[in-house]
């Protein structure tokens, strides 16, 4: 994109997006917030809100930009980057492997079903309950800081933190991951104690951001590991190259397809509404909108990033 083109899409997006977003909004009635993790269930179902920024730090931002929210599986696409910078590609995926599952992000069936007992990628809770067991540390709290560290980075943003309420609903809760966590142990994927390696899964899970932190890590991964506005290498770019292909692949849940089509970019969605996504190159984009569909993706979200491309033609296809 040339500079005239960046002015052109700049100018529209401050002159539309808000009227963009309100047209979006009526679809946070087709989709119910999260309850199966119950302090998720206390979002407003009815708000949507928009950050989009460019490598500079310039932002258009239109709708409830303020509400916070806990990443959920977006953080998974981070945690994956930091195994891997911790271990290596060779590693990680003796560990995890490359395919979509066409199950539920929760399904424990092809653990089973399927040899060598590894799950098929990193976003799935399987894969990234593994994933969380890599990051360096001796102790859960160390690994946790380190995570946190690095997406404080990632966000330039020190204030990054847990959200505890968030954090106790979702241990409280997880009989599944639990379920998942002792299989994996039991197969050897494991090497660390299951409710020590929950402890990481969960605390990043609940890590609290709002649009412009999305958007501003969404950044990172559109200059390919570079953050535009330091001048800075924070991730190579192969481990880019690889979150990248698995949030294409993957990234949306049993919509990735769809999403792929009729929005044509890069993205991971979270149960609480939320979804980091960027235009490869140009922009950095974070998205929040609680009402989910029923493959769990934001109702409303994934409509006004679908005006978004169309209008743009942003589509890698």
């Amino acid at each position: 994109m040339n500079l005239d083109e960046h002015t052109t899409t700049w100018k529209q997006l401050n002159d539309h997006l808000a009227q963009w977003v309100t047209a979006s909004k009526v679809h946070t009635e087709d989709g119910h917030v999260a309850s199966y993790i119950p302090e998720l269930a206390n979002a407003p179902a009815d708000i949507l809100g928009i950050c989009i920024m460019d490598a500079e730090g310039n932002t258009v931002a239109a709708g409830d930009t303020d509400y916070h929210f806990t990443l959920q599986s977006i953080s998974k696409v981070f945690t994956l980057i930091l195994a891997l910078m911790d271990n290596g590609e060779e590693y990680v995926f003796s560990k995890v492997g490359m395919e979509p599952t066409g199950d539920d992000f929760n399904s424990m069936l092809k653990l089973e079903l399927v040899e060598p007992g590894i799950p098929f990628n990193p976003l799935i809770n399987a894969g990234a309950i593994a994933i969380s067991s890599l990051i360096a540390g001796d102790t859960p709290s160390e690994q946790t800081q380190r995570i946190l560290q690095f997406f404080r980075e990632l966000a330039d943003n020190p204030a990054l933190d847990i959200n505890q309420d968030v954090f106790k609903s979702e241990s409280d809760t997880a009989h599944r991951n639990r379920s998942l966590a002792y299989f994996l142990k039991d197969n050897g994927v494991l090497d660390r104690e299951v409710d020590d390696v929950l402890r990481v899964y969960f605390s990043h899970c609940s890590i609290q951001v709002n649009c412009t932190d999305l958007a501003r890590m969404a950044l990172v991964l559109a200059h390919n590991g570079v953050d535009p506005i330091r001048k800075q290498r924070l991730i190579p770019r192969r481990f880019v190259q690889i979150a990248k292909t698995f949030m294409f692949t993957c990234g949306m849940y049993n919509a990735s397809g769809e999403f792929a089509m009729n929005v044509g970019l890069p993205a991971k969605s979270g149960v609480s509404g939320s979804i980091l996504t960027m235009v490869p190159g140009r922009y950095g984009i974070g998205l929040v909108s609680p009402a989910l569909n029923r493959k769990g993706n934001s109702t409303a979200g994934v409509h006004l990033l679908g005006k978004l491309s169309q209008e743009f033609d942003w589509s890698l296809f």
